[in-house]
């Protein structure tokens, strides 16, 4: 979800956690007897607080972190970027839209699309993109967060 600060939307964010924090802590205080229960593995492939796998969607904002975004719903699982120039090439621009598409981290959660254009006549006109460049990102994210389950496990 995007946001200014002024939008009220962070203001209710802390008193939000302060209650679900409030209500945890209460509930575990009738937990007085010491019962061996499973513990939780928090490495395991699903785990999400936020509607989608939590792996890929860190993985996803960290490996498009370079790109200004237009918007990022982590229920719908939705980050899309505006468009980016690299000042190496300022002729050309990409636009980058990653689905996660469910709670388990495998590829078939995940799917990028681009969009490319270059600049010709004064406007930019629409582009092919390679498949090898999207598959690359596809790769990178799925690489990342691996690597982010792995560390949770450590």
């Amino acid at each position: 979800m995007t946001g200014s600060p002024s939008s009220g939307f962070s203001s209710l964010r802390l008193p939000f956690r302060v209650g679900v924090l409030a209500c945890a802590a209460l509930a575990l205080a009738g937990c007085g007897h010491h019962r061996s229960r499973p513990k939780a593995d928090l490495a395991a492939a699903n785990i999400s607080t936020i509607g989608v796998n939590s792996y890929l969607w860190r993985a996803s904002l960290d490996a498009l972190s370079f790109m200004p975004l237009l918007q990022a719903d982590s229920k719908g699982g939705v980050i899309v970027t505006d468009w980016y120039a690299n000042p190496s090439n300022p002729g050309e621009r990409v636009k980058v839209t990653v689905t996660i598409l469910d709670r388990d981290l495998s590829a078939n959660s995940l799917r990028v699309a681009a969009s490319r254009q270059v600049a010709q006549g004064g406007g930019w006109v629409d582009a092919p993109v390679q498949a090898a460049t999207v598959q690359k990102l596809e790769d990178v994210i799925l690489t990342k967060a691996r690597d982010l389950r792995r560390s949770a496990v450590g």
